[in-house]
């Protein structure tokens, strides 16, 4: 009966025994191995193992599994693939039996030859399954990439956040929410009629990046005829996007998996060779190229690809899989075909330029009879006896300084380390030796649309991430409002596609709901007040066209000052009378007054003047400051302004500004009093104060609660009337409520004096009193 020791760690599984009852097994030696494996002790359990299998008649497959994957750890693995093949020749191996031999010469690859931490995980289950490299593709990302395919901008679309996709990305029913700023878009924002391609963008994108454009339209093709399994028609357009845009890696990967899907796996895997060489920590295009060799029946060297692929990232148990299920089939291969194939020639612009006899792998396979510790065979992956596992990528035997050739008259003509001395080398310099390469050679990953050496020398560079276009071929001129025809600041863009200054597109839809340039209706638009800035617009006007920007900013803030100095040009609503301390809701609907309330927010003092008209002057010469305290606006763009009265002013010089009236002004405020005239004054106020009260409680209730619910009720006294430039509050509620023209209002509001105000006061009182009713 087969047993199986459930109490070891996940990282020290322990194979069944075939004969867990044979004679000559110690099962307390048994447990010292698997104490000195958890314990890191290797080499160790290997002696004990190796001690056990000698007493037996016959080997035990489950032991030699055992021994080989101690072996393994210890970083013999030359003597671990004689184990294996012990163990293969007593019943086939499985996959599952090969994850320790898979991780640790892939922990091998990654500390000596990639340059990466030793960190692989065990082979047991959990890890992340999608061999994808995000890290990767995002480093070829730039400024001009879509953030959902990760490719150069196609129909570039913003969207109502500000971000920039590919129209056919945004088409998706996946796409529901903004992968940069999590923003999620309102269902309209997702139709395809709710959003158009920027126009400006996409004539910008043209004009700087003209072969990967038409590349990317190419590409958007053969998918549609690959969508419809139209194949040879789709391979033509990728081929001659490929042509356009060599060292698009996506690109390229497609073409490859089109390939796959057509069968042509040669294809597949020039595609994939071409990918690997650009992008060697990819581990997506190694994946794919690993599973090309194989369906193309070079099982030997897809398995270098799927070892560099655990290797590059240890948590993908489905590459871990596949390269145990490889690994498995060549060890059965061992004792299933001995004739020697043809040598395969070397890939077409692939990574592994030497030939690679498979047999000779597979020779290398079978036991082995050097000692154990370090040797010349396996000096690629081993180790001395004594060192950890843990030091492997410290180890002075490094894969670049291997003898690729073997001894001459050995039957294991290469070992399976030697196999692997073909996988690509990192970027940064790294050199290896191949036997039909010559003299080595520093990695360099071309790329034909980073070079700026490829521009004419006449010609400055100027580099967006990956990509390169001439400064010349960008002017301020390609990013110039329509309407104020200056270059865009805070550009905004609409849902027909067209894009404008976030001012002047305001100002136009403050007139007209339309489009200023295609007249589509934006009322939906204009009720969502959905102005964000088109943020991909606004970084390349700042890294491309600092200067021009900067200035343009000047202007702008140098307006916004102008428009914040109030003494000099107070913008002015010709309509009511207004009286500090009272509040004035205001119902705006005129274009001119919507720009009016606008800038006073933009600007931050959320304050202009109320004036009633004049025949003569257009608006009286006296008024009284209004303070916005909320605004609500309405979907065809009328707004409620929620204002209060703050201060008294008096019109010095009349003017206009962008269709609505201006004033340059002077505060009013009363002359104070002491002594004598102020007891008089104080007499006074308290006799109109208490007369004021009289007549609003002698009101009928109708009309007090008319007055209390527009404008409260009557306020309390001052201590101190002279406290507030305008006098106290009470007055100027009073002659709100008070049934007087305004021109009679405006004449008590334009007084300085408060005794004459309580004098004016008193004598309304007194002709409203006479007048009421009875």
């Amino acid at each position: 009966m087969e047993t199986e020791v459930q109490s070891q760690p996940a990282d020290v599984f322990l194979h069944p025994l075939s004969h867990p009852g044979a004679p000559g097994l110690c099962p307390e030696m048994l447990e010292v191995a698997e104490e000195a494996s958890r314990a890191g002790d290797f080499n160790l359990a290997v002696e004990i193992y190796s001690s056990q299998l000698s007493d037996l008649q016959q080997p035990d497959r489950g032991l030699c599994l055992r021994k080989a994957d101690s072996l393994a750890r210890a970083g013999r693995i030359s003597e671990a693939l004689e184990s294996y093949c012990t163990a293969a020749s007593l019943g086939k191996l499985r996959p599952d039996e090969l994850p320790v031999l898979v991780e640790t010469i892939a922990r091998s690859l990654r500390g000596k030859e990639l340059g990466m931490p030793v960190a692989l995980t065990g082979g047991g289950g959990g890890g992340g399954q999608d061999c994808s490299d995000e890290a990767e593709e995002d480093a070829a990302l730039d400024l001009f990439s879509c953030r959902l395919c990760r490719c150069l901008l196609h129909e570039p679309t913003t969207v109502e956040c500000g971000h920039t996709f590919c129209k056919r990305c945004l088409d998706q029913d996946s796409v529901k929410a903004c992968v940069s700023c999590r923003h999620v878009w309102s269902p309209s924002d997702r139709l395809l009629n709710g959003r158009r391609v920027n126009v400006v963008l996409s004539g910008l994108l043209d004009k700087l990046f003209p072969a990967e454009s038409k590349a990317r339209k190419l590409w958007m093709e053969g998918e549609d005829l690959w969508r419809k399994q139209d194949l040879p028609e789709a391979l033509d357009k990728y081929s001659a996007a490929v042509d356009l845009a060599p060292s698009s890696g996506s690109l390229l990967y497609q073409r490859a998996e089109l390939n796959m899907e057509m069968k042509n796996f040669s294809q597949a895997v020039q595609d994939t060779s071409s990918l690997c060489r650009t992008k060697p920590f990819w581990t997506k295009a190694h994946c794919l190229k690993a599973t090309a060799l194989s369906k193309a029946g070079r099982h030997d060297e897809a398995l270098q690809e799927y070892l560099l692929c655990v290797a590059l990232k240890p948590d993908c148990n489905k590459v871990k899989l596949e390269a145990q299920k490889v690994l498995s089939e060549l060890f059965s291969s061992v004792f299933e075909n001995e004739e020697m194939p043809t040598p395969l020639p070397p890939l077409h612009g692939g990574l592994a330029t030497r030939l690679i006899k498979p047999t000779a792998l597979l020779t290398s396979l079978r036991p082995l009879t050097q000692k154990p510790g370090c040797s010349s065979q396996d000096s690629e992956f081993t180790v001395c006896k004594s060192a950890p596992v843990e030091d492997l990528s410290s180890s002075s035997c490094p894969l670049s300084s291997c003898q690729t050739e073997p001894a001459s008259g050995e039957g294991s003509s290469k070992s399976l380390a030697h196999v692997l001395a073909a996988l690509p080398p990192p970027p940064g310099g790294l050199k290896r030796k191949h036997s039909s390469d010559g003299p080595s050679a520093a990695f360099s990953p071309p790329s034909k649309l980073s070079r700026p050496d490829q521009l004419n020398s006449t010609q400055t560079a100027v580099v967006c991430g990956r990509r390169v276009f001439p400064a010349e071929l960008l002017d301020s001129g390609d990013l110039e409002c329509s309407l104020c025809m200056r270059l865009f600041y805070e550009p905004v863009a609409t849902p027909c596609g067209h894009t404008f200054c976030l001012k002047c597109l305001e100002r136009c839809l403050d007139h007209n709901p339309n489009c200023p340039l295609c007249k589509e209706n934006l009322a939906e638009y204009l009720a969502s007040r959905g102005y964000s800035k088109t943020l991909l617009m606004e970084e390349v006007l700042q890294r491309y066209l600092g200067d021009e920007l900067a200035e343009r900013k000047n202007i702008h803030e140098e307006e916004m000052k102008e428009l914040s100095n109030l003494n000099q040009e107070m913008p002015i609503f010709v309509c009511t009378m207004a009286f500090p301390t009272i509040p004035c809701p205001l119902h705006v609907f005129e274009p001119r007054y919507r720009l009016m309330i606008r800038r006073a927010m933009e600007t931050g003092t959320k304050q202009f003047g109320m004036c009633i008209a004049d025949e003569l002057k257009g608006f009286a010469d006296f008024g009284c400051m209004l303070q916005v305290r909320d605004v609500k606006f309405f979907p065809d763009g009328r707004s409620v302004v929620d204002t209060i009265g703050v201060s008294r002013f008096k019109v010095l010089k009349h003017g206009q500004r962008d269709g609505y009236h201006t004033a340059k002004i002077e505060y009013l405020e009363d002359r104070k009093v002491e002594g004598e005239e102020l007891a008089e004054l104080l007499k006074l106020h308290d006799s109109v104060y208490e007369q004021a009260n009289n007549w609003f409680t002698s009101l009928k209730d109708n009309m007090k609660t008319q007055i209390l619910g527009h404008f409260g009720h009557l306020p309390s006294k001052d201590a101190d009337p002279q406290a507030s430039p305008d006098g106290p509050a009470w007055c100027w509620w009073l002659l709100a409520v008070l049934p007087l023209e305004n021109r009679a209002q405006l004449t008590i509001l334009s007084m300085t004096s408060f005794k004459d105000r309580l004098i004016a006061i008193r004598r309304v009182l007194i002709f409203v009193t006479r007048k009421r009713p009875r």
